[in-house]
Order: C-alpha cells, then sequence, then structure tokens
C-alpha cells in the first residue's frame, strides 16, 4: 500500500465483522495453545484458578478489538493513526519496534513450522537430514512468502478456510486430551496465591496474546466495509481471538495433568505427541504446523505496512523480496548453523513486549483523551508539521524504562524485579500502568490547553 495515502479508499474496504472474526480465529487457534495452559499451571495454580487466568488473560484480546475499531472509523492503519500520538517522527521509534517483533515472530513461526514439517516426515519414515530440512523450509516459508502477494479479501477468505479446517482438527485433538486428562487431579490441584500466582499468569497471555498483536489490528479495521458496525468489529476482532485461545488453554490445563513437563520442555509438540494415540499422528503434525500459517499472514502482511510507514518506501515486490529473505534468513542461521539462537531470540521478543504494552497504552489512552472528535488528518500525513509529540513520546521513554527495571530473566536483572516481579513478565503491566498514569497526569496538567 503507497505510505502517502492516509486513509484506505472505500473501494478496498471489503471485509466484514464476520471475516474478522475468522481472521483472528484462525490466527489463535493454533496447538501452542496447551502450552500457554500448562504454562499457567506452572505458577501452582488451583483448576478453578487457571482457569480464571486463562480467561481473563484471552479476553485481553479487547486491546486488539479496540484498536481494530479505532482502525475502522478512522480507515487508516495502525501505526499510521500512532503518528497522532508520537508525532510523524516521534513514531518511528515503537514502528520500528514492531516491525522488528513481527519479524521476529514471524521467524519464530517458520522455524517451528519447519521442524514440525521434518518431524511429519520422519512420520511417513524420510529421515531427518540437512536436504529434508531444507525442503520443509522452503514449503513453510515459501507458504508465507508467497501470502505476500495476495490482497486483504484473498487472505480473508483463506483465513476463514484455514479456520474451519484446523478448528475442526485442533478440537478433535483437544478431545483426545480432554479423554485422558486426569480429571480427579486437576480438581484436587491446592490454590496458589492471587497476587504472585494468577496475576503473573495472566501477564504471561496478555503479552503473547492481546498485547503482541494489537499492533496489527487496526490493520485489518481499516480495511472493513463501512456499513459494519464499529461494535461489531469490537466484538468479532475480540471474541475471534479470545474464544479459541480460552478453550485451547483450558485443554492445557487438563493436558498438563497427562504431562506436567510440557511447560518447561524445549519440545512442547514432542510432549503432545507422545499423549496422543499413534495413528493420529500425522494429523497432529499437519494441525500444529498448519496453525502457525494464519498467524504468519497476520505478522507478514503487517511487517509490510509497518516497513512503509516508518518511512522505507519501496515497490511491493521489493518489500517482498527484502521480509522474504529475512524471514527465510533467519531460519537458515537457527536450523544450520547455530541451533540455539531460538531460545534466546524469544527472550528479545519478550523485551519487545514491554515497549508494545506501554506503546499501545498510550495510544489508546490519546485516542480517549483527545481525539474524541476524530483524528486530524494532517498529523497522521508524512509531512505532518508536528515531528515529535512530546506528550507521547516522554510518557512511552517512562513507561518502558520503569517495565524494564522490574523485569529479570536470563541476561537481565532489574533493580526493583523482587518479590512478585521475579521470574514472570509482570513488568508488561507495569509498563501499561505506567503510561497510563503519565498521560492522565499530562490531561490533568493541560486540560484546556489544545493538543497536537
Amino acid at each position: 500500500m503507497d505510505d502517502n495515502i492516509i486513509k484506505i479508499p472505500d473501494s478496498e474496504k471489503t471485509l466484514t465483522a464476520g471475516k474478522l472474526f475468522y481472521n483472528w480465529f484462525a490466527a489463535n487457534i493454533g496447538i501452542m495453545g496447551f502450552v500457554f495452559g500448562a504454562m499457567i499451571v506452572s505458577y501452582h495454580l488451583s483448576f478453578f484458578q487457571a482457569i480464571i487466568a486463562s480467561l481473563v488473560g484471552a479476553l485481553s484480546f479487547a486491546i486488539p478489538g479496540w484498536v481494530a475499531m479505532i482502525g475502522q472509523k478512522e480507515g487508516v492503519t495502525t501505526f499510521k493513526l500512532s503518528r497522532a500520538a508520537y508525532g510523524t517522527h516521534g513514531n518511528k521509534i515503537p514502528n520500528a519496534i514492531a516491525w522488528f517483533n513481527m519479524i521476529g515472530w514471524l521467524a519464530v513461526n517458520v522455524i517451528t513450522g519447519t521442524l514440525l514439517l521434518v518431524s511429519l516426515f520422519s512420520i511417513i519414515n524420510v529421515k531427518k537430514s540437512s536436504v529434508t530440512t531444507a525442503v520443509a523450509l522452503l514449503i513453510f516459508g515459501g507458504l508465507v512468502v508467497l501470502s505476500g502477494l495476495l490482497k486483504e479479501d484473498t487472505l480473508a477468505k483463506i483465513q476463514t478456510w484455514l479456520s474451519w479446517i484446523f478448528g475442526i482438527l485442533t478440537v478433535l485433538i483437544l478431545v483426545l486430551f480432554l479423554l485422558k486428562a486426569k480429571w480427579q487431579e486437576a480438581f484436587s490441584l491446592p490454590s496458589g496465591s492471587w497476587i504472585t500466582g494468577v496475576l503473573p499468569a495472566v501477564s504471561i497471555v496478555a503479552a503473547g496474546s492481546g498485547i503482541s498483536w494489537s499492533m496489527a489490528a487496526a490493520d485489518w479495521g481499516a480495511y472493513v466495509t463501512k456499513k459494519t458496525k464499529p461494535s461489531a468489529t469490537f466484538w468479532n476482532t475480540t471474541m475471534g481471538g479470545a474464544v479459541p485461545l480460552f478453550v485451547l488453554m483450558a485443554g492445557g490445563v487438563l493436558l498438563s495433568t497427562i504431562e506436567p513437563s510440557l511447560a518447561t520442555t524445549g519440545d512442547p509438540f514432542g510432549v503432545m505427541y507422545s499423549a496422543l494415540p499413534t495413528w493420529i499422528g500425522p494429523i497432529y503434525f499437519l494441525v500444529a504446523a498448519g496453525g502457525l500459517i494464519p498467524q504468519c499472514i497476520i505478522s507478514f502482511r503487517s511487517a509490510r505496512i509497518n516497513l512503509a510507514t516508518i518511512g522505507i518506501n519501496v515497490t511491493q515486490r521489493t518489500s517482498l523480496m527484502i521480509h522474504g529473505a529475512i524471514v527465510l534468513a533467519i531460519p537458515i542461521y537457527v536450523l544450520f548453523i547455530s541451533g540455539n539462537f531460538l531460545s534466546n531470540f524469544e527472550l528479545f521478543l519478550n523485551f519487545l513486549g514491554i515497549c508494545l504494552a506501554s506503546w499501545v497504552a498510550i495510544f489508546l489512552c490519546d485516542s480517549v483523551m483527545f481525539r474524541s472528535q476524530g483524528y486530524d488528518v494532517a498529523l497522521l500525513e508524512n509531512d505532518s508539521k508536528t515531528h515529535f509529540n512530546w506528550r507521547g513520546i516522554i510518557s512511552w521513554i517512562l513507561a518502558t524504562t520503569t517495565g524494564f527495571l522490574f523485569t529479570n530473566n536470563a541476561i537481565w536483572n532489574g533493580p526493583f524485579a523482587h518479590g512478585i516481579f521475579r521470574n514472570n513478565s509482570l513488568g508488561v503491566f507495569v509498563s501499561a500502568i505506567i503510561a497510563i498514569i503519565c498521560m492522565l497526569l499530562w490531561k490533568v496538567a493541560v486540560p484546556n490547553k489544545k493538543v497536537a
């Protein structure tokens, strides 16, 4: 899409609320939802607490729903809208971070999909080798890159079919897991702490779902037909992501009673495979790999939009070549050279979650507090006179920095990452809360001043 065009032309607004639902449903029907559920249980929660954490975490998809609704009302994609809150130049920092995040998760999904295809090959007696790995990468990575040639309406139709196909197969696998689940053991799990257990569990799910996907939401909402009610856009985006995610996480909670190692293993797909009858092995790996494709489609599409919004204007073919090369180069490095890259790369992406939590909090606060009459298109133009909106920039820097101070992991130890903030992703929530507080202070400090 031409970056000089701010509002999407009415002729290109072809998505309905139902297509939005299928789009987000397809992106969240993947088997990784089971792993999220097992991770929740790892916080030593009771069955009831784990289900509550799953529900609240899944409902974080209200954030993308809200962003999509704004995108539909204005007919503008996510990071062009974000220019109002940060200024055209100031917006490039979170915009670039979002691009890195999209590309990063896209590469992780392509790597995972490739490994799943290799496992599928082994089931049909094709031994693992460099050749079979290369073939699997070309198949999976090629499908993702080719999706960049398709228009929004076509992608929506593909997502609809993927929702039905992989949704039905995933439900089949879910039923098999539930039949083997140790229900009595699940119901007898002792209760954990609501503060140090449930809250961090919710933060993990929210960081990996609602907050991460918020940066792509208006990229789809902007293409919704004008006759669609904004409330329909909100609810179909929210429930499209939340429903499958919650159901699968609840299944993961029960699955953890069969395979307690699921939350900590380096090969969650292999652990889940071991809990299934051998006859469903090929279907399982096909569903696991296929469930990643919708996520890749969304990430790939929004990455291309973000690159243009940053100001790197290239043709669609050049953009496709750039992103395609990156999407294939990172997996080639991981699969054939490094081997230890994936865990460190996912760690890097967790850092980006803190940056994006503060970004979306400021974006939504700015929309509510200062854009009640709609967005001034002049603020969204490439040559806008408002290069830096310091209200948003300062709030983002303060919030993001504070989030890091309350975060620790294998390579970073924040000075305030103690107690309930130790060894979890609560820094994401801290970042969002500080961002909201900063924006409220701005609103109180200049209540009547005309703002950019």
